[in-house]
């Protein structure tokens, strides 16, 4: 499945995880929280119509996600996102000392 996101910038295209019920699953992860913090997490996993821990393992993969993205994707404006692609679309520049040095051979060669 694609989902599409735009937020008045360039649209966003990625593919949904896939259900998390049917991948097999070997490793463990333990965490501790108060009595406070577990039946908050309870009762939103009840609401969710999951346990305790399909929510928590969800919701982290979630977080986890942004996090990663937040480090991967840059946001820019319809202004910016035109004005780089003209410069992609733009003729290369003729640099002679990196032709030059191109034309060398490899420092890996024999």
């Amino acid at each position: 499945m694609v989902n599409v996101y735009t937020n008045g910038m360039v649209s966003l295209y990625f593919t949904k995880r896939s259900d998390m019920q049917t991948i097999q699953k070997a490793e463990q992860l333990n965490i501790r929280a108060s009595a406070e913090q577990k039946a908050k997490l309870a009762e939103a996993a009840r609401i969710q119509n999951m346990n305790v821990s399909q929510f928590v393992l969800s919701k982290s993969l979630d977080a986890a996600e942004e996090v990663i993205a937040d480090q991967r994707l840059i946001r820019v404006s319809k202004e910016e996102y035109d004005w780089l692609l003209a410069k992609l679309e733009e003729p290369p520049k003729e640099i002679p000392a990196l032709r030059e040095l191109f034309s060398r051979p490899s420092v890996f060669e024999s």
